[in-house]
């Protein structure tokens, strides 16, 4: 007679459960960090490591110095009278001053100094919104008590860098105000190394161990969760992939010239406050924004409905979006309208923490569990 063998269930006895890894903050200062995540399912060591890296170089945002007003100079290939330093070599000093911002809006900054003497970035005067973390860094030097430097300073937010030859600004600029290189990205290398571990008598596991500078503008334990915040909000459009493809939203191609689509969006003349949303989005072009529906839009960090509203009458002014409230009519006439406003997918009502178990939260210990092994990617690259 035959036996009769029942499998057990999947997950009941026998079945080894999950090993949920920690994360620990070796060090943390103002400008160095330390941070190792263990144990890792072997393989995932690198597949965290480097996209972590890349996003710190080349999404972290920060604040920068993008153009200058110096009194009485029209152009940087001058000198100003009673200051030792020509205006070329104060321009590289003051790529070099580092900003803290409070708040998301872009700003002013201004120096007004007479008499002779050394000027350092600290005598700027600057607003409750930002704060200079390199007081101490040489710009100037008046070499007569009667010499007199009055220079005004535009503060933007951004990622990575922005050149001062970039044609999309500097051509918008009038005479007199100076372009200066934007290096944005307060994160100046990054680093991380995968060791074995071990888990009980298995040692197939990894310890992932990240190291950060910074500028000092950011701390590098911030920098790594606002990092980890980004990518967990981009694998969360995965999450739906179900949904969308029950929901068949088709989008239709847009009919508008390349030149309209490439047009970049510092031509809207948009307010300071809704650019500079659309720049931290990494939306640079006008194309990009009628890709876009309003839902989509207003998912956009601090992009509101005022600036919709701002945004979608730019557009109206040039011609290359409809009124507002000839959406629906024009909806009707064959999709005439709906190449020049989209409409996009939903997301469901998840939130993006469901992913984040692994590196949302970060907790601080005392002594170290880990040390640094040799770098597996070393080398800085800016993306």
């Amino acid at each position: 007679m035959l036996e009769t063998f029942v499998l057990p269930p999947p997950g009941g006895e026998g079945a080894p459960e999950p090993i949920k890894p920690d994360v620990h903050v070796l060090e943390s200062e103002q400008t160095y960090g330390k941070v190792a995540v263990e144990p890792l399912q072997r393989g995932f060591g690198i597949t965290i490591g480097n996209p972590l890296r890349r996003i710190l170089l080349s999404s972290t945002t920060g604040s920068a110095i993008t153009w200058v007003k110096i009194d009485d100079v029209l152009h940087e290939y001058t000198v100003i009278p009673g200051v030792k330093e020509e205006v070329m070599e104060l321009l590289l000093n003051v790529k070099r001053i580092r900003i803290r911002a409070q708040s998301d809006r872009a700003g002013k900054m201004r120096l007004d100094v007479a008499g002779g003497g050394r000027i350092c970035a600290g005598d700027i005067a600057t607003s409750s919104d930002f704060e200079i973390v390199n007081p101490e860094l040489h710009l100037a030097t008046l070499d007569s008590e009667d010499a007199h430097l009055s220079i005004e300073f535009n503060v933007e937010q951004g990622v990575g860098y922005q050149p001062a030859t970039l044609s999309d600004v500097s051509d918008s600029l009038p005479v007199g105000v100076l372009p200066v290189d934007a290096i944005f990205s307060p994160v100046r290398k990054v680093t991380y190394a995968v060791e074995r571990t071990r888990v009980g008598h298995a040692t197939d596991y990894e310890r992932l161990i990240l190291e950060v500078w910074t500028d000092g503008t950011i701390k590098p334990v911030e920098a790594v969760r606002r990092a980890a915040e980004s990518l967990v909000n981009h694998f969360f459009l995965f999450s739906n992939l179900d949904r969308a493809a029950e929901a068949g939203v088709d989008r239709t191609p847009l009919m508008i010239s390349p030149e309209i689509f490439q047009t970049p969006i510092e031509r809207l003349e948009l307010s300071p406050r809704t650019l500079n949303c659309l720049k931290r989005a990494h939306i640079t072009k006008v194309g990009e924004v009628l890709e876009m529906a309003d839902e989509e839009l207003l998912k956009i960090r601090n992009f509101g409905e005022k600036s919709l509203t701002e945004l979608r009458d730019k557009l109206t002014e040039r011609g290359i979006a409809p009124q507002p409230d000839a959406l629906p009519e024009a909806a009707q006439t064959n999709g005439q309208a709906a190449a020049q406003v989209l409409t996009g997918d939903t997301l469901s009502g998840l939130t993006p923490e469901d992913l984040g178990e692994l590196i949302g939260s970060i907790e601080p210990v005392d002594s170290p569990s880990a040390t640094a092994g040799e770098d597996v990617d070393g080398e800085d690259v800016d993306d």
